[in-house]
């Protein structure tokens, strides 16, 4: 009887091994992100980001993410609004250089999945939630979001109460499994 159980006890212990491995996937963030924006007044893209990015689309609450975005990367195509984007009227990257997300919980909805958590953009941290879709092709995957931010909300306008205030984001982001 000895002989049976202490091999099915290693092969459980095993077996339980490689699903807790499976259950927390970390993935590298890989080149070819996009981070556009358009508003009333600046249509452009982020072009440097980082972070750590925890997630498994089977256990969404066991998820992480901690993005930044490089204010200065800022590009709307034109060198002047680029310096007056990150100029003391706006974004003040000298003094605010990264726009930072921090997730505290991820949920799954009926379209996809939310990252609630706090955004810091220009020394403002609020609760925020974005929206994503995930697409995973083997040890690869695509997060995929679309949202809005009320500029105002973070001091980097003078709020009018309509549309003007928002500027909406398309962002897209390739990672690689580590």
């Amino acid at each position: 009887m000895k002989k049976i159980i202490y091999p099915a006890a290693a092969l459980l212990v095993m077996l339980m091994a490689a699903f807790t491995f499976i259950t927390t996937q970390n993935w590298k963030i890989s080149n070819g992100y996009s981070i556009k924006f358009t508003g009333k007044y600046a249509d452009g893209a982020f072009e440097s980001m980082k972070g750590t990015v925890i997630f498994d689309e089977k256990d969404p609450a066991s998820a992480k993410f901690d993005v930044q975005v490089d204010v200065s990367s800022i590009n709307t195509g034109n060198g002047l609004k680029n310096r007056h984007a990150r100029g003391e009227k706006w974004f003040d990257a000298e003094k605010y250089p990264y726009i930072h997300f921090v997730s505290s919980e991820v949920v799954k909805t009926a379209t996809g999945y939310d990252a609630k958590g706090t955004l810091d953009m220009h020394g403002i941290k609020k609760p925020f939630t974005i929206p994503f879709t995930f697409t995973r092709n083997g040890d690869k995957g695509v997060f995929q979001g679309a949202f809005k931010v009320n500029r105002g909300d973070f001091g980097i306008t003078t709020p009018r109460g309509d549309e003007s205030d928002y500027t909406h984001l398309t962002v897209t982001v390739p990672v690689t499994a580590r």
